[in-house]
């Protein structure tokens, strides 16, 4: 069985979503990929997610550009669903899938709840830019959770793509000639809770697999170990946290076998699938145990716990 890359969870996994386009039209984007987007090459976000409620109105993001180029970029709130297999995408991108429609309807928007500031913004090298994200409404108690993405957008320069002259200069007679552009985003949750957080889960289903993956979407795909569980939300809030994988019983500091953070499950679906690579695969008679901690309301609390 081949894999399919998005499907895996990495130590590397950040809860900004990144997406690529080439045109005006943004493609859908990938959950999760061992392989970084150019975006994340130069773009750093941080931090990978706010949330907001009645006693935090206010809350400041920080855009810096890593590359050595000025970036111009957009920054808008775009309301985005999970599926049960992690994917994220836009609300209308959802809404004509057969396997997102249940999702987008139950999405609760936080788009007209936050004002932010910039809107748009030249990111200079080096140089952190901040953006500000205030609450203007707090809803009803009994509204439940609400969310919108900050979405980070590249705008291309001015001077991008062939004028008509140039183009009618190089082209031949008959010739149609066109250049591509890309533009690139990130996208990190802005969470609007009225009420108290009710954060719970339980994990299901959790086995070993040896499926072929490429570990960076380039090289041949190999058979590899990879834990394979559901992560279900129990509480009516969203849950987000880490996951790490250790054999039972192992010395005190042993390193775990896999790790995957910032993994998280949001009110509109009540469970994804989760799958884990580690390291090797256990010895005879070895037992793994799986273990998801809370970087949420409580960072660090234990908030559920599977064998193999």
């Amino acid at each position: 069985m081949r894999a399919p890359l998005f499907g895996l969870l990495t130590a590397a996994t950040a809860a900004a979503g990144a997406f690529v386009s080439c045109g005006p039209v943004l493609a859908q984007p990938a959950p999760v990929a061992p392989a970084a987007s150019p975006l994340n090459a130069f773009l750093n976000i941080t931090p990978k997610r706010l949330t907001f409620d009645r006693s935090r109105r206010n809350g400041t993001v920080v855009l810096l550009n890593q590359g050595t180029e000025p970036v111009t970029v957009d920054i808008a709130l775009i309301d985005r669903v999970m599926l049960p297999d992690g994917q994220i995408f836009a609300v209308e991108d959802a809404d004509k899938r057969a396997d997102g429609k249940a999702a987008a309807a139950q999405l609760k928007s936080a788009r007209d709840l936050l004002q932010i500031s910039p809107r748009r913004a030249i990111l200079l090298p080096g140089r952190p830019q901040t953006v500000r994200v205030r609450l203007a409404t707090l809803p009803e108690a009994t509204d439940g959770e609400h969310r919108s993405h900050l979405t980070v957008t590249t705008i291309p320069p001015r001077d991008a793509g062939t004028t008509v002259d140039a183009a009618a200069a190089t082209g031949g007679q008959n010739e149609l000639r066109f250049q591509i552009t890309a533009v690139y985003g990130l996208s990190i949750p802005m969470i609007v809770r009225p009420a108290d957080a009710d954060v719970r889960a339980t994990l299901e289903g959790a086995k070993l697999e040896y499926p072929e993956v490429s570990t960076d979407g380039r090289s041949p795909p190999k058979r590899m170990p990879v834990v394979s569980l559901d992560l279900v939300r129990a509480g009516t809030s969203s849950v987000y946290g880490n996951f790490e994988v250790r054999v039972v019983g192992e010395k005190k500091g042993a390193d775990p076998l896999g790790v995957a953070r910032g993994v998280g499950v949001y009110p509109e679906i009540a469970r994804r699938i989760v799958r884990i690579p580690i390291s090797r695969a256990p010895a005879a008679g070895e037992q793994l145990e799986v273990t998801f901690t809370d970087d949420d309301t409580s960072p660090g609390k234990v908030l559920a716990k599977a064998a193999i």
